[in-house]
């Protein structure tokens, strides 16, 4: 069996879970508290030098950092159903929404980032708060000018890698209070996606570890 090293809130590991359970893959989860700094322990560390999660271990024991990259991996692995669409052009414009998620929003959110700014820069938990909505933000609007209009998910019927990587990021967004009144379009498209049991299993509430 697969062995997912999750944390709750993490939203990389969330993206993780809902493409496991939307591919009917069975996985034990390790929960890793990244608060209390388990990410940084000697044995974890040889995992994921990253220090970070998500994590995944297969059958055989070889390890797999980083989300996106997992996601591709599970993609190969169980096709059906697919989370990138075969059509060269409708495969780039997925694939760029889901990286203005995953790499435009969530590397200057992480949690070592602004952890950095507080520690070094003297921010405040306020400042903190605001600098992740701020680029929160930023990220939605551009992923909203992206969309082709059309109701459901982002460009399909069905979610696809971009409306994974969004519904995880829309978790923080309510967390953190962003402002969502620009972004109807988002929170259809994650009312859509909470339909699903594969992406209610996956809520960071749902969780072994949840607090």
């Amino acid at each position: 069996m697969l062995t997912l090293y999750s944390y709750w809130r993490s939203t990389t590991s969330y993206r993780v879970r809902v493409a496991l359970n939307l591919k009917g893959l069975a996985y034990d989860t390790v929960p890793v508290n990244l608060v209390a700094g388990e990410q940084r322990e000697l044995d974890y560390v040889a995992k994921n030098p990253v220090k970070g999660v998500p994590t995944l271990v297969l059958e055989d024991g070889t390890v797999l950092t980083q989300s996106l990259a997992i996601l591709d991996y599970l993609d190969h692995l169980a096709p059906d159903p697919a989370l990138l669409p075969n059509d060269p052009l409708l495969r780039a414009r997925v694939q760029a929404a889901a990286h203005t998620i995953a790499m435009e929003i969530h590397p200057v959110n992480n949690l070592k980032v602004v952890g950095h700014l507080k520690s070094e820069y003297g921010l405040t938990a306020d400042q903190g708060t605001e600098w992740m909505r701020h680029w929160m933000t930023e990220g939605f609007h551009a992923y909203q000018a992206l969309l082709p209009d059309r109701s459901g998910f982002s460009f399909s019927d069905t979610p696809l890698l971009c409306d994974i990587c969004l519904v995880a990021q829309l978790y923080n967004a309510h967390r953190w209070g962003v402002d969502m009144t620009p972004f109807a379009r988002l929170l259809e498209i994650e009312e859509h996606a909470m339909k699903l049991p594969a992406f209610e299993a996956a809520r960071p509430e749902n969780q072994p570890d949840a607090t």
